[in-house]
């Protein structure tokens, strides 16, 4: 299964944690949207490429 974890801002301890135990036995990928240059034509490319993909606020 693959997965994609969507980080809206900056991941706290917390995120972290359950991003690396949901992904856990899993190939997994991470988006970044609080930068500057994202690839949002790439990110909706990724969202079909992937089984599961979770969005962290």
């Amino acid at each position: 299964m693959k997965v994609l974890n969507i980080l809206r801002s900056e991941p706290d301890e917390t995120v972290e944690k359950l991003g690396e135990a949901v992904s856990k036995d899993h190939q997994s990928s991470v988006t970044m949207l609080y930068g500057d240059d994202v690839d949002w034509e790439g990110l909706v490319d990724d969202v079909f490429l992937h089984d599961k993909v979770i969005c962290w606020w």
